[in-house]
């Protein structure tokens, strides 16, 4: 399978991109088997628009890696598309990781994002990481040659004592990576005054916006909150006021034309957050020409 730092190439963030932009999909492992079947549809529903590549989520505190490589699986053994796997480093330890990692080796996995991951209901962080940095380093060892990114915060991580700090932990993790994935925001000047304190700081490693369709404001606005993501408050009410079809379709014109923007700042590909469902991503590729 295609490593993802591959497809992407050289590229500074804030610069034009080199080749097409790459489009790609996130999914979360099903928590029941009606979501298991919608995500299967779905699976099949973006398959067609041949993404650069999909990603699996974790759940919180490390819950759900075997999950997420029963999805991992699943793709990879019938689906011609790259996967990257989420792997977190709360709550495991350096054999944990290497034997899943080793797993995620035999399946044929080329991709992994390397995650901190949530304690669960703020307990105190257990296992033998602290910090992704020490994840991504244990990931770039393993001998499969693993292409490894890590998560970006445009808008400051939750946790960040405060910018400067912030972008500087971010700039040494991605030094170690090869590229990064954002948390979902809404305004794309957040991505560029990213690029920019990240170059300031000598870090040119490429970085993917992720990009939220609001297809469920009530949701998303709950993950902007744990997020530190800022929520525009005309766009969400706008969406509160549409149902069905007519919000899918809103939500998704409005996700374009942030991707848009992006895109033109310079940004190498477009990674959409589908919360397993294939309307809105569907929607926006089309609109995007991708």
């Amino acid at each position: 399978m295609a490593r993802i730092v591959d497809l992407l190439g050289a590229h500074r963030p804030g610069a034009r991109p080199r080749g097409t932009p790459t489009l790609s999909f996130e999914f979360f492992p099903p928590a029941d088997d009606d979501a298991d079947r919608r995500l299967q549809q779905t699976l099949d529903e973006l398959g067609v628009l041949a993404p650069s590549f999909v990603s699996v989520t974790c759940g919180v505190g490390g819950d759900g890696h075997d999950r997420t490589r029963s999805i991992v699986a699943e793709i990879c053994g019938g689906r011609p598309v790259p996967v990257m796997a989420h792997v977190t480093c709360v709550g495991h330890t350096r054999s944990d990781i290497a034997a899943l990692l080793d797993d995620y080796a035999a399946l044929g996995v080329g991709n992994i994002l390397a995650l901190a991951g949530d304690p669960p209901d703020g307990s105190a962080i257990s296992g033998d990481f602290r910090y992704a940095a020490e994840l991504v380093q244990v990931v770039r060892d393993h001998p499969a040659g693993f292409s490894v990114g890590v998560a970006a915060h445009p808008e400051v991580h939750p946790r960040s004592a405060d910018r400067a700090s912030d972008r500087r932990h971010l700039a040494a993790k991605l030094g170690a990576a090869d590229f990064a994935v954002t948390q979902f925001f809404f305004d794309a000047e957040d991505y560029t005054r990213l690029g920019n304190e990240l170059a300031d700081l000598g870090c040119h490693q490429p970085v993917i916006p992720g990009v939220m369709p609001v297809i469920w404001p009530r949701s998303v606005r709950r993950y902007a909150a744990m997020n530190g993501t800022t929520v525009p408050e005309a766009l969400f009410d706008r969406l509160d006021a549409l149902a069905g079809d007519d919000r899918v379709a809103a939500a998704a014109d409005a996700a374009a034309e942030l991707a848009r923007d992006l895109l033109a700042a310079g940004a190498p590909g477009i990674h959409l957050y589908t919360l397993n469902r294939s309307e809105a991503s569907i929607r926006i590729a089309e609109l995007l020409d991708l």
